[in-house]
């Protein structure tokens, strides 16, 4: 979700709590959320596989439409 504030886009993931930023353009922020989404599933990951323990975890890409 994309919106202009000022002289500022902000960009944010509604499903993913933390997913959000800003940029200048709407290319930047879209870059940025990438960016921010892909930031945000690796900490998340990251305090699973801490929580679980290695090895107790499988892990694969899932590709969305």
């Amino acid at each position: 979700m994309y919106k202009k504030s000022g002289k500022w886009y902000l960009g944010w993931v509604l499903e993913v709590p933390g997913a959000n930023t800003q940029g200048k353009t709407l290319r930047e922020v879209k870059a940025n959320l990438k960016e921010a989404l892909t930031l945000v599933l690796e900490a998340n990951e990251e305090i699973w596989r801490q929580e679980l323990g290695k090895g107790k975890i499988i892990s694969e890409s899932l590709a969305l439409a």
